[in-house]
């Protein structure tokens, strides 16, 4: 039985080594190519002195060599830092500071932006280029190591011991507001995350899974561990234009993909071919509109579409099966396998069915907190509800500060992040209710509704809407629309319409921090 991340790779190497196990270009490895270029990072890391527990950075884009040394170094015993490729200099540099990196992986382009900002990465002893390595002004005592040239050495290296609850990833999420957080992961979080979901979602041996989402995002990750758990096909694309993503599928027979909801809601507006391969689609990372939901219905109707709601301190939490999809649209499901989720108030009591509280988590997919944040950490991470009174320990739970609501059945209802609430008057209006009223208006490509600082109602509505193509939408219409289904606190005192898309974060989320920045700057002058 696995009980370390890498352990699947080879595991799935010894039931089917010459099954397609990872498509990146051109390039396609079997299981038993991949085990060894996994084996290849593994001693290598530990052949330029990777200690027990230390932090290897990935900063590539996805390919096959960022895919080898995530899991090669956790065969090592060390710990993967998938940075997300999108982050500039600075912050990839924060990164590898505050984990205290030893080893980095990269290419020759991105370590010539990355170099002048390394000298404050005091940890970071070497750099493994891939590609043509090209001399670079690192910090003294960085050397630099082309990938050509890692050693395997004979006789291999002994790795280093771990078990289950030792580190194996750090996550670090999108800094919106003030640096990014380290999320820490342990081989028991990501191995039991992998059973979970590759049982809900039926994963095989035949499916080919399009990897499209950042590594560095936990959904992302979870694209690799499902897949390689039940021995399937990962196809790896950086795609320019979600096109390619539909061309992609195509070309490669791609059963299973996983998106965010700007993503869906671009997918759902291309044509696909009829005879489609994809056997389900999977959202997280926020609410899919009604309207992209019932497009790809339509447009993929032999797939089966699965709601998920996950946070990367728990890496995923629940789900809704397909088969009650007609029913509960709107519906994130139920807690996943092996996961118990609650609903409470601030005093950690109860809600009652249909009371809007606070999403809990608890359970072995809870992670071990923030690295090197213990504020914060004592902040999310903190004992379970109803816990047992004689437990000398208690247990930790992950509280989400997300706003949901669980009805008389035990379904769940996304309501908003605590963060992203708008207070309006003394209401708190979640910015997902309004948005699908201005979805629902026609019309509409993507659109997210903020929070601006108002001197009498605390807060006022504004709405930044992106029309589809050829489409005729104005303000006053969708105001109009506003009118006719909200009560008139939650109706915008603002629509903005854009022609070009909505800000992301790295992780392809709607910056809503972003949008929040920008639109003040008009608001404010025109309070002045």
């Amino acid at each position: 039985m696995s009980l370390f991340v890498s352990d699947f790779i080879q595991a799935s190497a010894v039931r089917a080594p010459e099954a397609e196990a990872l498509v990146y270009g051109e390039r396609r490895l079997t299981y038993a190519e991949l085990a060894r270029e996994v084996e290849t990072w593994s001693q290598a890391l530990l052949a330029h002195g990777i200690g027990a527990g230390e932090r290897v950075a990935v900063y590539l884009e996805k390919r096959a060599e960022t895919v080898a040394a995530l899991f090669g170094a956790a065969d090592a015993g060390a710990v993967f830092v998938p940075v997300n490729p999108l982050l500039k200099a600075e912050q990839v540099a924060y990164i590898l500071a505050d984990c205290g990196v030893r080893i980095l992986v990269t290419s020759a382009e991105r370590l010539a932006a990355l170099a002048p900002a390394l000298a404050g990465c005091a940890s970071l002893h070497t750099v493994i280029v891939t590609g043509q390595a090209t001399a670079a002004a690192l910090p003294p005592g960085v050397r630099l190591v082309p990938a050509a040239e890692l050693p395997l050495a004979a006789p291999p290296r002994q790795r280093h011991r771990r078990i289950d609850a030792d580190v194996a990833a750090i996550l670090y999420t999108s800094g919106s507001t003030g640096q990014p957080k380290g999320v820490v992961l342990s081989h028991r979080n990501l191995v039991t995350g992998a059973r979970s979901v590759a049982a809900y979602l039926h994963n095989r041996a035949d499916d080919r899974i399009l990897s499209v989402l950042p590594l560095s995002f936990d959904y992302g990750l979870s694209q690799l561990t499902t897949a390689f758990l039940s021995g399937a096909c990962v196809v790896l694309i950086n795609y320019l234009l979600p096109r390619d993503i539909v061309r992609a599928v195509a070309r490669e027979r791609i059963t299973g993909l996983a998106a965010v909801p700007p993503l869906w809601i671009q997918l759902s507006q291309l044509e696909w071919p009829e005879a489609g391969t994809l056997r389900y689609l999977t959202n997280s990372g926020g609410a899919m509109p009604r309207t992209a939901l019932s497009a790809l219905r339509r447009l993929l109707p032999q797939a089966e579409i699965y709601l998920m709601y996950g946070l990367t301190e728990a890496f995923r939490s629940t789900y809704l099966p397909p088969s009650e999809l007609e029913r509960r649209p709107d519906s994130i499901g139920r807690a996943i396998p092996n996961a118990e989720v609650m609903v409470v108030r601030p005093d950690g009591s109860p809600c009652d069915p249909d009371e809007p509280g606070e999403l809990v988590h608890r359970g072995a997919l809870v992670a071990l907190g923030y690295w090197n944040d213990p504020a914060r950490t004592a902040e999310r991470f903190r004992p379970a509800p109803g816990g047992e009174a004689g437990l000398p320990l208690p247990e930790i739970a992950v509280w989400s500060g997300d706003t949901v609501r669980m009805d008389a059945e035990g379904f769940l209802y996304w309501v908003g992040r605590s963060d992203d609430m708008i207070k309006v008057s003394g209401y708190r209006v979640s910015p997902t209710e309004v948005e699908e009223v201005i979805y629902g208006a026609g019309g509409v490509l993507e659109a997210a509704a903020v929070g601006l600082s108002h001197p009498t109602l605390g807060q006022a509505i504004a709405v930044v809407a992106v029309p589809l193509p050829d489409a005729s939408i104005s303000a006053d219409s969708l105001t109009a629309a506003c009118r006719r289904a909200l009560p008139g606190y939650m109706v915008p005192a603002t629509i903005v319409i854009r022609h070009d898309s909505l800000p992301r974060n790295p992780n392809g989320k709607i910056d809503r921090k972003l949008l929040q920045a920008e639109l003040a700057v008009p608001q404010l002058k025109k309070q002045a």
